[in-house]
């Protein structure tokens, strides 16, 4: 774990726990993998339409659009997220929309307002980088089809942490769906050093403190020239 995302996992971890929340935000939980070496696509807090269409003006369009809300786990499940926003006025409109179903689907829940973030480029395969902590085993780090193949395919593999740089590509190499890595039919082979070294990064980060209970990134878009995670949750140990 780099020193700076040490850092700041502490200063995260102390706050949400003082809050009485163990799951950290999308926002949270990126700037903490960013810290550790993992590139993602980094949200911006809007609290009005207004401001949704300010932050969307600076990222540059296309953008996305999501819930932020600590108790909406699944934002796309309450309608929660939009995609492909190219203006101004779609902006403003996306967050009424967004505010308006995730307060229908969950009335109960606090809303703080709406993320942007930038829309990552098309053509990248989907996959899941997460972590579960087993009470024999430690850390036990878990990768995949991502996206929602994750929940269909269930094409996933595991490997207790730490993971050598041998170890995260036997992991990538193990699953069925390892062929769309490497380039089949219309789909560009990956860059895999680059996706085995998300894995090992969070291989180091969980390896090194027991504050991680669960941790998620999907999906993560490989690319051939590299990854970005555009969707990751922390979820923190309960002492």
């Amino acid at each position: 774990m780099t020193a700076s995302a040490s850092a700041l996992f502490d200063e995260t971890a102390a706050r949400a726990r003082a809050e009485g929340r163990l799951i950290l935000t999308e926002e949270e939980s990126k700037s903490i993998l960013q810290e550790q070496g993992i590139q993602v696509t980094m949200p911006t807090l809007a609290s009005s339409a207004d401001e949704a269409a300010s932050a969307a003006e600076n990222i540059g369009y296309p953008v996305v659009m999501k819930v932020s809300s600590r108790e909406i786990t699944h934002k796309s499940d309450v309608g929660g997220v939009k995609l492909g926003i190219a203006d101004a006025d779609a902006a403003r409109a996306a967050y009424d929309e967004i505010v308006a179903s995730a307060k229908a689907a969950e009335p109960s829940a606090a809303i703080d307002g709406v993320t942007v973030q930038s829309q990552a480029p098309g053509g990248g395969v989907e996959v899941i980088v997460g972590m579960t902590r087993d009470h024999q085993f430690g850390p036990v780090i878990m990768f995949g089809l991502g996206g929602i193949a994750v929940e269909v395919l269930q094409d996933v593999a595991f490997r207790i942490a730490p993971l050598t740089k041998r170890d995260a590509g036997a992991i990538v190499r193990e699953i069925k769906g390892y062929p769309l890595l490497t380039g089949h039919r219309a789909t560009q082979a990956v860059d895999l050093e680059a996706l085995e070294g998300v894995i090992g990064a969070v291989s180091a980060f969980v390896s090194e403190t027991s504050g991680v209970a669960e941790m998620d990134l999907n999906p993560v878009l490989a690319y051939a020239d590299g990854t970005i995670a555009v969707d990751a949750r922390i979820v923190l140990t309960a002492d």
